[in-house]
């Protein structure tokens, strides 16, 4: 994918042996939704047990904090920053001891009102210790009137706007609850005699739990040992709205989001797209790994062979998960290589999931120039991004995206591709099974925004300044 940057992942573990064991292997399984943060909370007997870090899952946790993370139930995150940056005060599960008993709390998404709520808060003399929006839910939970804690939740997700998949755990119980536009995915298996939670459902193969379904948009479930609970805290929307990029890019090939397997879904992008913008071309390859399902789709369907004419070296992180550009290009040049041998002197179809500032595109055309291809046809399996997302995924300002500003042939010139084409809003949507039933949010694509967002891009910390003033130079928490 190119210069996207991402969201994150959620698990949670509720009657299972050793919960930290099935936290750990559950956000490794969700990894690519997040590196920059881990962490797992964990329950025994009422005592929290907490271990979160900066890095990657297999390098905060050892056998040493596993053991150390006792219980039978556990929730765990693994982080991108979307909102208040790399900081490890800002590493999730956030946990708090509240009047209705400790509680710990995991989110993926972004808060729209958070701003507001923030200041709300802060009047009434909340004390933060984070920059992020995921905060704001502890303490709205701390002073909800609300007694139980299924009520004082139920109250807190009342107040919030925006996309919001969550995970919280307190003594005896685990809940998990998606906004009413169901903007991100979650869902509930069964392992043994417990249950777990994940954002998505590759992390219940890795353990072989049994996928039971979906969290509903507006719905909010309670697991206790008496069982699964269902309650709303939000009446069905008529219209759901979906990320659409959750097929398009962010989530694993073999997971199953919003009620289709994501490889299928990519993999009839590409055939889509061959129907749309077909091409007199030799091959068709992929830029791996996430536009390999859509050249699949677009090989079958064109009746080009696919080649591998990119190879990735599977050693180095993702690329837009890096959060700085010079880094970011740097990783674009170390991870995919191009196959001189493959493609010299040949008419090349490249597909990719997405083009957003423009800058990774260029650099890989480039480099298969130097390798020789005679054409460079490029080919994106989602339309042009034109506008940023406020709903969970850090996306470039409107002024950094290339498709806000500038047209498919300017594009094209800058990239230094023969020709570019991107797949249409109408096509995609069809890919997903969606037309006409219009589940999905394609707001980056159309400018349509589903929910309001109070403050556009206004984090809860404007300034560097103030961030200074309240946590000091360090990363320490």
């Amino acid at each position: 994918m190119s210069d996207m940057v991402h969201e994150c992942g959620v698990f949670g573990a509720y009657n299972v042996a050793h919960a930290a064991t099935t936290c750990f292997y559950g956000l490794y399984a969700l990894q690519h939704r997040g590196q920059e943060g881990a962490g797992i909370v964990t329950c025994d007997t009422s005592q929290f047990f907490v271990v979160k870090d900066s890095g990657l899952v297999s390098d905060i946790f050892n056998k040493e904090s596993l053991t150390y993370l006792k219980g039978t139930n556990g929730i765990g995150h693994v982080r991108y920053s979307t909102t208040g940056g790399n900081n490890k005060a800002n590493i999730q599960p956030m946990y708090s001891k509240t009047s209705k008993g400790k509680i710990a709390i995991a989110h993926n998404g972004n808060i729209t009102n958070a701003y507001v709520l923030y200041n709300q808060l802060k009047e009434a003399g909340a004390l933060f210790q984070s920059t992020i929006d995921s905060e704001v839910l502890l303490h709205l939970f701390a002073t909800s009137k609300k007694r139980s804690p299924l009520e004082a939740m139920q109250d807190t997700l009342s107040h919030l706007e925006g996309a919001f998949s969550i995970v919280a755990m307190g003594d005896g119980y685990l809940m998990a609850a998606r906004d009413p536009n169901g903007f991100r995915p979650l869902a509930l298996a069964k392992l043994g005699k417990g249950y777990v939670i994940a954002s998505e459902t590759c992390a219940f193969d890795l353990l072989n739990a049994d996928y039971v379904r979906d969290i509903e948009p507006g719905e909010l479930i309670m697991i206790t040992d008496d069982g699964v609970e269902s309650h709303r805290f939000a009446e069905p929307l008529k219209r759901v709205s979906q990320c659409i990029f959750e097929h398009v890019y962010f989530a694993r090939p073999d997971s199953d989001i919003f009620g289709l397997n994501v490889h299928q879904a990519r993999k009839e992008m590409g055939r889509q797209l061959a129907l749309q913008s077909p091409v007199d071309a030799d091959m068709v390859i992929g830029i791996p790994d996430s536009g390999n399902s859509a050249a699949l789709g677009y090989a079958e369907a064109s009746g080009l062979p696919l080649e591998m004419g990119i190879i990735r070296n599977h050693y180095v992180g993702r690329t837009f998960i890096q959060p700085r550009q010079r880094i970011r290009s740097l990783g674009v040049k170390v991870k995919l290589n191009p196959v001189k041998s493959v493609i010299q002197g040949k008419r090349l179809v490249v597909i990719d999931d997405s083009l957003v500032r423009g800058t990774t595109s260029k650099e890989r055309v480039s480099a298969l120039r130097r390798a020789g291809a005679k054409e460079i046809h490029l080919r994106i399996s989602s339309p042009p991004v034109i506008g940023p997302c406020f709903y969970g995924i850090d996306t470039p300002s409107k002024d950094q995206l290339i498709a806000a500003n500038y047209s498919i042939a300017a594009i094209c010139e800058y990239i230094g591709a023969d020709t570019l084409a991107f797949l249409s809003v109408k096509n995609l949507l069809r890919a997903v099974q969606d037309d006409p039933h219009n589940r999905f949010c394609t707001a980056c694509f159309d400018g349509k925004y589903p929910v309001k967002v109070t403050h556009k891009g206004k984090k809860i910390f404007e300034s560097r300044k103030e961030r200074i003033q309240l946590y000091g130079t360090s990363n320490r928490y």
